[in-house]
């Protein structure tokens, strides 16, 4: 093609003035009422000019750092003290008499909040069935202006990670004309972040990003794929934008959903924020990845290694919430590889919600218990509150005694059963060599009121004279009522004996 040479010029010496010309910007996430993560380093990045020499001023320290070719640049803060004051993030370039700024930024604990549709809850919507209990009474009386939250994500899937927001996201404080607003922000996150500013008394600042009924694989980023050789698939595996998705035909589809894709989700909702500096991240999903069973615990790992990796956070916290029954009866394999993963991940603390659930709906209203699960978690083992006890019960050891089976634990000084029905029916059974499963008994009950004797479980089944295997929480109603003293339930388990 021939073009015409004058106007070839033009157009060049055009789009080369506009490039000298380029204002210094913030990258989308240093908008006005952020709040920054205290204690650690802190990245901040934007554009400019090409070549421009960008110096980023805030709370004393100012870092300067030169663009590259492509425009982008970056400096990482020095780890700063919380502060309640809001002050001013400066970036000006040397080319330029122009600053880029964003006002009213604090220095506080700052977490991201993910997942899928128990996460993306509201705490005010319109729906009855997926909304917060008690959202809108606590919406009212909200008023923690320190408080921060950010939801910034539309439901689009990109085959790349996307460097900038599709537009700038907005922090909003925690006040009734904006928690009441339907749909507001995540009731889970709005929880876990008013524990938090209740018992540190320091700014904090929750970032959310969740979409109903996706996979884990959705939110994992190619390097957590990549991590762990069971997932190894889903980096290589070629995936589509929306866009590209929705003009395939649908018989070359890799799959019926945008969403579905893996790394999708991350690169486009996710991505955008990293490296921001956070402490961690809540983390609500599996039912979409009910049928996994125990494959779901090394998605988990990719999960974790990639979002840990992209965050530039070895150190990153995950404090993620185990399924709450709703009628699968493939639930329990799934609960038992959450907290498998849980157990082998140093930086994984997991809350058992199984006596939330509702077999009505996959979306139990209670996410106030919810969010004060995680936030106990997070305050024991991130902020130094050692006095607190934090986890559910868990299996320390099986053993047959004259035909009962002995059930000892960790995390658990006293038992107890409640039932809402009042019964002490508790979901246990045991089989013996032929390996049909029976409902079981606690035996050493305290009276009829459900107290335990003791911090241990001794059941018995009729007719299992010889006990091989016990199991908690496999039948209909899968419903958590074994508890102890300080009302975290006990989760599901299956353990042969010696």
């Amino acid at each position: 093609m021939v073009r015409d040479g004058k106007l070839f010029i033009a157009a060049f010496t055009a789009a080369a003035a506009l490039a000298a010309n380029a204002e210094v910007e913030l990258a989308g996430a240093f908008s006005d009422g952020a709040v920054l993560q205290r204690g650690m380093k802190v990245p901040v990045w934007g554009t400019s000019e090409p070549g421009e020499k960008v110096a980023v001023s805030f709370a004393g320290q100012s870092v300067e750092a030169v663009a590259g070719a492509d425009g982008a640049w970056r400096v990482d803060l020095a780890p700063m003290e919380a502060c309640s004051k809001g002050r001013t993030l400066t970036a000006k370039g040397d080319r330029s008499d122009k600053a880029a700024k964003a006002e009213d930024i604090l220095v506080g604990e700052v977490w991201f909040c993910s997942g899928q549709s128990n996460t993306e809850l509201p705490l005010v919507g319109g729906s009855p069935r997926f909304r917060d209990g008690k959202g809108a009474m606590r919406a009212q009386m909200t008023v923690k202006p320190l408080i921060r939250y950010c939801y910034q994500s539309d439901y689009r899937a990109s085959a790349n990670p996307k460097k900038t927001f599709p537009r700038k996201p907005e922090w909003k404080k925690f006040l009734p004309e904006n928690l009441g607003k339907s749909p507001s922000f995540s009731a889970m996150g709005v929880y876990f972040a008013l524990e938090l500013h209740s018992a540190l008394g320091v700014p904090v600042g929750i970032i959310g990003a969740y979409w109903g009924g996706t996979g884990v694989s959705s939110w994992t980023p190619a390097s957590g794929n990549l991590s762990v050789e069971a997932t190894r698939k889903y980096a290589e595996r070629e995936v589509f934008s929306s866009d590209a998705f929705a003009a395939l035909p649908a018989e070359k589809r890799p799959c019926k959903r945008v969403q579905d894709q893996p790394r999708v989700l991350w690169n486009e909702m996710v991505a955008p924020w990293t490296p921001y500096a956070i402490r961690g991240f809540i983390w609500y999903q599996g039912c979409n990845n009910v049928g996994d069973g125990p494959a779901y615990a090394p998605k988990m790992h990719a999960l974790y290694n990639g979002w840990a990796k992209e965050f530039e956070n070895p150190d990153l916290r995950l404090r993620f919430v185990q399924l709450a029954p709703w009628g699968d009866g493939r639930i329990a394999a799934l609960q038992m590889a959450q907290e498998l993963f849980a157990a082998e991940e140093p930086n994984a603390k997991m809350a058992v919600i199984n006596d939330l659930g509702n077999l009505s709906d996959i979306h139990p209203n209670d996410k106030e218990t919810v969010g004060q699960r995680l936030a106990l978690l997070s305050l024991k083992y991130d902020y130094g509150f050692e006095r607190l006890k934090a986890d559910s019960p868990t299996v320390k050891s099986v053993r047959a005694e004259e035909g009962k089976v002995v059930v000892e634990f960790d995390n658990a000084e006293s038992l107890y059963i409640y039932n809402p029905d009042k019964s002490l029916t508790a979901g246990l059974e045991i089989c013996g060599e032929d390996g049909e499963w029976k409902s079981a008994v606690i035996k050493n009950l305290k009276g009829d009121k459900g107290l335990v004797d003791g911090a241990k479980l001794v059941v018995q089944a009729e007719g299992v004279a010889a006990p091989k295997k016990i199991r908690y929480l496999h039948s209909r109603p899968w419903f958590g009522c074994i508890y102890n003293e300080v009302n975290l339930p006990l989760g599901a388990f299956e353990k042969e004996l010696p």
